[in-house]
């Protein structure tokens, strides 16, 4: 008897992984790949999107030769804000081109002065302006700057959609791609912004279909089914939409830490905007409010900082278990800033050693995550709160916000792979013959 599986392909920046997972949602086979990546036209790196493509099929010839998997379906999640651009025949016309790359200014304001300027602009694609990141503006600087290629351009398609066209040969666009800081979409209209409209560019673009939506293969004799692809911060919060359906927040944390409310619908506002606020979308293609912090970088400069001062390895702060005693001492009757660069002000000689300035830094930081996360807090009452990735298992990060925000519970969440698992069940219906699971995310409870 073959084990009827799912095959999720997860591409990262740095890792392109490919899981496949049993109807337990157990990973039964892992295969990991790293590319060099290679440079565009003006020698800036991006991906390599040929590299890319070989991978996808090889990866797939191999698991489809191993006899113990019976493949039911393929779906694919990746980062955002990235173009391919397809001719006629589904061939890239021109390199994957990076979201750093850096934006000619002249034209980003060409853009924005005729719709309204930065501010309108910004707040009603719900999209703060951070140049190629907008990966509208980098199908208009195509537009713009090589017309004759864009004339040759069939569709225009995210990243996660290429994936999934690779294997089904359908070309289609998805909410949750559109929705991430993309300068595409009029949240308030809930349709594409005019500007999407009037300079030709929605021509460009595939029709749009739910994030759930199934094909089937393009190869004769295959019987899997094929999704439309996810975007990444969109999938890993699939899970928790999935398990809990009173309103909840979710903070990712790794280097960015990002805050998502999916029951905060309210318009954004010009401060929230400054404040790094923007919405991404649902699978479903209702919004989600989000708020970003810097706060892994932070952390990672300031324990080095910290480190060089007391003469200890960073590795020392991995097993820091919190000293209510220290906080006390380091918080009684002290306004802590909320900037995220703060702590960095700080004379590291007012602490007596390692362990308590690495506490007092992580008051700093949870008070800047603190005011990052209330910013999406809206008047539905959240309650709860669910922390996943890095700081989850930072027993003084978690045990503060559990202070912080006492009449909110506070869980530390862990689920391997929670990116790869939402785009397996967000097409559970179509591979998986059992209920869905209610123990695929661990929690732990921190009181207040």
């Amino acid at each position: 008897m073959r084990t009827p599986v799912v095959a999720i392909f997860d591409v990262g920046k740095t890792n392109k992984k490919l899981f496949l997972f049993d109807e337990h949602y157990d990973i039964v086979f892992e295969r990991s790949a790293r590319f060099l990546e290679t440079v565009d036209e003006d020698g800036d790196p991006c991906e390599n999107l040929e590299s890319l493509r070989l991978s996808v099929f090889d990866s797939l010839h191999e698991v489809f030769r191993l006899g113990e998997f019976d493949i039911k379906a393929i779906n694919f999640t990746s980062y955002g804000a990235s173009f391919v651009y397809l001719d006629e025949s589904g061939r890239p016309l021109t390199p994957l081109y990076n979201y750093l790359k850096a934006y000619p200014k002249t034209l980003e304001e060409r853009l924005h002065s005729a719709y309204g300027g930065v501010e309108a602009f910004s707040l009603a694609t719900a999209s703060p302006a951070l140049g190629s990141l907008n990966s509208g503006l980098q199908l208009y600087r195509l537009q713009q700057e090589k017309p004759d290629v864009y004339e040759k351009v069939k569709y225009a398609v995210h990243l996660p959609q290429y994936l999934s066209f690779l294997v089904s040969g359908q070309v289609y666009s998805d909410m949750t791609s559109i929705g991430c800081h993309t300068a595409l979409w009029d949240f308030s209209k809930n349709a594409y912004h005019h500007w999407v409209k009037e300079t030709g560019i929605e021509k460009k673009l595939a029709p749009i279909v739910k994030g759930d939506e199934v094909f089937s293969a393009a190869f004769p004799g295959s019987t899997y089914k094929v999704g439309v692809g996810l975007h990444d911060s969109s999938s890993a919060l699939i899970p928790y939409l999935l398990n809990f359906h009173e309103p909840f927040i979710l903070i990712s944390t790794g280097t960015w830490c990002i805050s998502l409310n999916p029951f905060n619908d309210e318009n954004l506002t010009k401060e929230e905007l400054e404040k790094d606020c923007l919405f991404y979308m649902t699978y479903a293609g209702t919004p989600v409010k989000a708020s970003r912090l810097f706060a892994g970088y932070e952390h990672e400069v300031q324990t080095k900082r910290i480190a060089e001062h007391f003469q200890v390895t960073t590795g020392r702060f991995k097993h820091i278990e919190i000293d209510w005693k220290i906080i006390d001492k380091l918080s009684t009757g002290k306004e802590i800033p909320v900037n995220l660069d703060a702590f960095g002000q700080v004379d590291l000689n007012s602490y007596a050693d390692y362990i308590e300035a690495y506490h007092a830094f992580i008051i700093y930081l949870v008070a800047a995550q603190v005011a990052s996360t209330r910013l999406i807090l809206a008047e539905k009452r959240i309650k709860r709160i669910f922390v996943d990735g890095g700081f989850s298992k930072n027993s003084i990060f978690m045990n503060l916000l559990a202070r912080t925000f006492g009449n909110i519970e506070i869980y530390a969440a862990s689920m391997a792979q929670a990116t790869a698992i939402g785009a397996a069940l967000v097409i559970h219906d179509q591979w998986n013959t059992q209920p869905v699971p209610s123990d695929i995310i661990e929690l732990r409870y921190y009181r207040a």
